[in-house]
C-alpha cells in the first residue's frame, strides 16, 4: 500500500506536466482551450503545470535520494 501511494504521489503530477506540455503543443495548430482567453496565457499556463510537475517530481526524487545517501557529499544534510 504504501509503495502504491509513493506511485500516486508521483503519477499525479506527471499528468499535469503531461497536460501543460499539451497545452503548450497546443498553440502551434491555434487551438484555444476554454479556460483561457489568448494563446500567449494558454502557453504561460502550460508552461507553468510543465514547471510545477517537473519541479515537484524532482524534488520528490531529490529527497528520497538525501534520505538514502545517495547524492553527492555537496548535496548532504549539514548537521
Amino acid at each position: 500500500m504504501q509503495r502504491f501511494l509513493a506511485l500516486m504521489i508521483l503519477v499525479i503530477p506527471g499528468l499535469f506536466a503531461v497536460y501543460g506540455i499539451k497545452l503548450m503543443r497546443d498553440i502551434f495548430f491555434q487551438i484555444l482551450h476554454s479556460p483561457f482567453p489568448s494563446l500567449w496565457l494558454q502557453f504561460l499556463g502550460g508552461f507553468m503545470f510543465l514547471i510545477l510537475g517537473l519541479g515537484f517530481i524532482g524534488g520528490f526524487v531529490f529527497y528520497r535520494d538525501r534520505k538514502n545517501n545517495k547524492v553527492a557529499p555537496r548535496f548532504k544534510k549539514q548537521n
